[in-house]
């Protein structure tokens, strides 16, 4: 069965760094479109960044483009998120989701389809 699992979640000062990992203990990653969103208190989930399985090509939302960067590793079957010039705007959950996407704009947009990761809580203090 598959799961996905985040991980890399933690406390960070304004201005730090962290890098989240997504991962499935079941099964291959390589040719899904994985998508990172995040959810704050009282705000709808939103999609960050998402990356495609067919060429790799990527989407940021504008809130992030220049800081965070998403990254595949088909031999350790990871997607990672690294996250630079952390803002307290930051601040959320983060989900990882995998689905079969054509690009990854539409992937980030989000939809019904697809499976879930838990989330990992990113806080970053002021």
């Amino acid at each position: 069965q598959s799961q996905l699992v985040e991980s890399g979640g933690g406390l960070v000062q304004n201005g730090g760094s962290l890098r989240l990992s997504c991962t499935d203990s079941a099964f291959s990653l390589d040719y899904y479109a994985i998508g990172w969103f995040r959810q704050a208190p009282g705000k709808e989930r939103e999609g960050v960044s998402c990356i495609v399985g067919t060429d790799d090509s990527t989407y940021y939302a504008d809130s992030v483009k220049g800081r965070f960067t998403i990254s595949r590793d088909n031999a350790k079957n990871t997607i990672d998120l690294q996250m630079n010039s952390l803002r307290p705007e930051d601040t959320a959950i983060y989900y990882c989701k995998a689905d079969i996407i054509s690009t990854a704009q539409a992937m980030c947009d989000g939809g019904p389809t697809g499976y879930w990761g838990q989330g990992t809580q990113v806080t970053v203090s002021s």
